[in-house]
């Protein structure tokens, strides 16, 4: 792998146009008015505020960060696919509200990976620029923030409507840049697809948002009618594919914190070398015009539903992080977990690791 120096700005390489938008005006308003950058004509970029807060230095990073050893100054927050999903979860705290469901809008997604990687990259550093002049930022935390080494494929939308997902993944992984794909479950194919094309992502995330199929229907609100065999499906993939996976399930009080059983007989189909987050409901964003902030589930009620499930599997938890309300599962901790992604700003003598 070619390590590469990444400039704090260049010129964006997608053009958008009329004929080929895939943001509505309004939808596109929402986003910008939340900090979010548009990249091309289906893709977003928003700066992360555990980013934001590692900036300074001494405030740590996200969960991810202590779990898996992401670098929270180094990881871009990004979807290809912003403009479509085929669930309205309740929990959900972005604005998808603006989602029609329609998976075929994502058949004239066509930017190139490539250029959705460059501009994404611009866009995050953009966003960052600032916060060299702020004198309570970590110098050497900033210029390391001028190198991306993650991306975390989620934010909005579901990525694995992309149709060049693959593409995108393995040109990442070319720059040395590690990948954390998240996805609804609802497109096996998609998972499958990436395992025969060698573009599996350095860790795939899967929600896993209820115990069984009437609970995910009320609180996911999918918009397919095959919505639990997709599950299913994605579940069964999960077991045979060689790289790390997570299964991650947000409670909400009253919704979907209950039958610890049936997420245990859920978790057990994905195999025993999938880990478990399991984490609260976080009161933010348009969220909060669809749940109440009692939804939300204090770190210690967290610990003891995982405790269950961890019983229920016969597995143990392994790490916990009480800011963010998670507990991490897995039937044995390993020394590989934490990733050394090596020397903070790539150069020529420091060995590659391995996305």
């Amino acid at each position: 792998m070619k390590s590469t120096q990444q400039p704090l700005l260049s010129k964006p390489k997608i053009e958008s146009t009329e004929s080929t938008k895939l943001f509505t005006d309004d939808y596109k308003n929402e986003l910008e008015n939340a900090s979010y950058a548009i990249v091309g004509n289906h893709s977003a970029v928003e700066i992360c505020g555990w980013t934001k807060k590692s900036m300074k230095g001494n405030e740590g990073g996200c969960y991810k960060q202590k779990f898996y050893g992401i670098r929270s100054h180094q990881c871009t927050q990004m979807s290809p696919a912003a403009v479509a999903c085929d669930q309205k979860c309740t929990f959900c705290w972005k604005a998808n509200e603006f989602f029609s469901g329609k998976q075929d809008l994502m058949e004239e997604a066509n930017d190139d990976p490539n250029d959705i990687i460059e501009d994404s990259i611009t866009a995050h550093l953009k966003k960052l620029s600032g916060f060299g002049g702020n004198e309570r930022i970590d110098k050497q935390t900033f210029e390391e923030s001028k190198h991306v080494r993650h991306f975390a494929i989620s934010l909005t939308g579901e990525p694995t409507l992309y149709k060049r997902l693959p593409e995108m993944i393995k040109e990442l992984h070319r720059r040395e840049i590690s990948s954390f794909l998240v996805t609804n479950g609802l497109h096996p194919e998609v998972l499958e697809k990436l395992d025969k094309e060698n573009a599996l992502p350095t860790q795939l995330y899967m929600s896993l948002d209820a115990p069984d199929k009437k609970t995910w229907k009320k609180i996911d609100i999918p918009l397919i009618p095959d919505f639990w065999e997709r599950v299913l499906g994605s579940l069964k993939t999960m077991s045979k594919l060689k790289t790390r996976k997570v299964l991650r399930m947000t409670l909400v009080r009253e919704w979907n914190d209950f039958d610890a059983k049936g997420y245990a007989e859920l978790i057990r189909r994905s195999g025993e070398d999938t880990m478990i987050e399991v984490k609260s409901y976080m009161h933010l964003g348009p969220a909060r015009k669809r749940l109440s902030k009692k939804n939300m589930l204090d770190h210690e009620e967290v610990r003891i539903f995982a405790k269950k499930i961890a019983g229920e599997l016969g597995w143990k938890i392994i790490d916990e992080a009480e800011n963010s309300r998670v507990v991490l599962i897995a039937k044995n901790d390993w020394e590989g977990r934490k990733i050394d992604f090596g020397n903070p700003i790539p150069d020529k003598v420091s060995n590659p690791f391995s996305c």
